[in-house]
């Protein structure tokens, strides 16, 4: 999909002015390229299916198909998407539906264009990429529902691989970092996935840091 060195970024949103000033935004950065817009989730699998983004931009509140249930069947048909949640709340329940989902990220509309350009080469490098406020929502332990600590059962390598997840290293970096090959990384990776019970890094980052599996 990504040809040139360019990100191929979809928009989904049902406010044609967030569109058009997420466009400009994109317009502005040389790596970025603008494929597709959808104001609601049905259009947005139809526009997905024409021109296969990279990575997008996904509000959470629409009528009809809501940006959790539209990245759900994204993830499934298409998984070498990756999907930002991009929202005004802050929701508990929000990011969690989002992270379960598939969102490789959630960020607030009041990120900088900065941060936001980052988060999507981070997205598509496959490191997720949360909100500070959505980090601090997903930690808050609730006095009145503590949550059970598990015994997960991870090996020391695999406990290695979950920092550098932390971290924000992909595949490739957690490769470098402990001199084994890609697919090894990857394998781990995969492992860490499936004894925690997630669905992807994203979650599985949330769920170290909750469990304080890593400091």
């Amino acid at each position: 999909m990504t040809t040139n060195n360019t990100i191929r970024v979809m928009l989904v949103d049902d406010h044609d002015m967030v569109r058009r000033g997420l466009a400009t935004f994109l317009m502005a950065e040389s790596d970025l390229t603008l494929v597709g817009e959808a104001a609601d989730g049905f259009e947005a699998l139809e526009v997905c299916a024409q021109v296969e983004p990279d990575v997008i931009l996904m509000d959470l509140i629409m009528p009809g198909m809501d940006g959790a249930e539209t990245t759900r069947a994204i993830r499934q048909r298409w998984p070498e998407i990756q999907v930002i949640a991009l929202t005004s709340f802050q929701e508990k329940q929000l990011i969690r539906d989002a992270l379960e989902a598939g969102a490789i990220g959630y960020l607030l509309k009041n990120v900088t264009v900065e941060e936001l350009a980052a988060a999507i080469r981070s997205a598509h490098a496959g490191q997720s990429a949360l909100a500070p406020e959505a980090i601090q929502v997903l930690l808050l332990d609730d006095a009145k529902n503590v949550e059970e600590v598990h015994d997960y059962q991870l090996t020391n390598r695999e406990m290695e691989v979950l920092v550098l997840l932390v971290e924000g290293l992909n595949n490739r970096q957690i490769a470098e970092r402990l001199f084994v090959s890609r697919s090894t990384a990857k394998a781990h990776v995969s492992h860490i996935l499936e004894k925690l019970d997630v669905s992807n890094r994203a979650e599985a980052i949330t769920l170290a840091l909750r469990q304080k599996l890593v400091s």
